[in-house]
């Protein structure tokens, strides 16, 4: 059996052609030439083929799928800003469609389609949110999540007609080869260096990108098609995340609370510099206005269904900050 997987040369990609590599399985891996091959290097063997194509290239993706059995797709614009944000809604809406559409052209068996817990809803209390909680598009903040808010709609009407994919919604993985890295990596990155003197009052549902990339493969073998499996583990407070940071790396966690006009405030100030400059603001507005309630979620689902292992935290962390340090993301202290 062959398996097509999309964004390996990315963060949660990566670690799931990885773990398809080491079960010995053939994998197809589709690569960009415009990508950075770090990732993929290490995935060099027998059983791994690397294809170049692009999502917004139907005729690469029909020949990237064509003889695979099983299809992961994992690729997508992950960015809390952009110049041109018509390029995420290409990405990952345009282009998880031509995905879904080659899977079906050449027969693959099922398509596993990775989205966000950013796609869904959020409780009014702070509460964890599920697979079924109230979500519609006006919740959206920013490009990032609209654009793939709309991709997971138009997945689950292919899904409705017959199409058999199965939906993951990943939280916030942590972790080695965090190449970018995300905004999530960025946030560990910062401390490290010494650049993150306040915090703000959110909390993220945290989850090791090695049990992200079990639950993606899991849900090819035991999901239900049509049917949002959410991809996490434990609810933490920012400050949580930090101070954990803070024992595993020796660097003194902030002190100060920010309060969320202030820090929207400042984020506010940075980005009309950085348009003025033409440059990328280093703090995406996008991210405070995320930041205003906790994505806090359940991921009982994925754990009962699926068999999804749940990995403590911080040893997901650990390894953040080893990688970051080994490969000098990390300045001296």
């Amino acid at each position: 059996m062959t398996s097509l997987v999309t964004g390996a040369t990315g963060f949660v990609g990566f670690h799931t052609a990885a773990l398809l590599v080491e079960r010995g399985e053939k994998v197809r891996l589709l690569v960009r030439s415009t990508s950075r091959l770090d990732n993929v290097r290490e995935l060099s063997s027998s059983s791994a083929d690397v294809v170049f194509g692009d999502l917004n290239d139907s005729a690469s993706l029909v020949k990237a799928a064509a003889g695979c059995d099983m299809v992961y797709h994992v690729a997508a614009d992950y960015r809390l800003w952009a110049a041109n944000p018509t390029d995420l809604y290409e990405a990952n809406v345009t282009g998880s469609l031509n995905v879904m559409h080659a899977a079906r052209a050449v027969g693959a068996r099922r398509v596993v389609y990775t989205s966000t817990v950013g796609a869904l809803g959020h409780t009014s209390d702070g509460s964890p949110a599920n697979e079924d909680t109230d979500v519609c598009e006006a919740d959206m903040v920013g490009h990032y999540k609209l654009s793939k808010y709309r991709a997971e709609q138009e997945v689950l009407k292919l899904a409705a007609e017959g199409q058999d994919i199965v939906i993951v919604n990943p939280s916030t993985p942590v972790g080695d080869h965090d190449i970018k890295p995300t905004p999530t990596g960025q946030i560990i990155v910062d401390f490290l260096n010494g650049r993150m003197p306040a915090y703000m009052d959110t909390g993220l549902n945290i989850v090791d990108v090695r049990d992200v990339a079990q639950g993606i493969l899991l849900a090819g073998e035991n999901g239900v098609s049509g049917r949002k499996y959410i991809l996490g583990c434990e609810n933490l407070t920012l400050k949580n995340i930090l101070d954990t940071l803070a024992r595993i790396s020796g660097r003194r966690a902030p002190r100060v609370r920010m309060p969320y006009a202030a820090a929207f405030a400042a984020v506010a100030l940075e980005n009309v510099v950085a348009r003025a400059c033409g440059s990328a603001p280093a703090h995406p507005l996008d991210g405070v206005r995320m930041a205003r309630h906790p994505m806090f979620f359940d991921a009982s689902r994925a754990v009962n269904e699926l068999g999804m292992p749940q990995t403590p935290v911080e040893c997901a962390l650990q390894r953040a900050v080893e990688w970051f340090r080994s490969n000098g993301y990390i300045r001296a202290k």
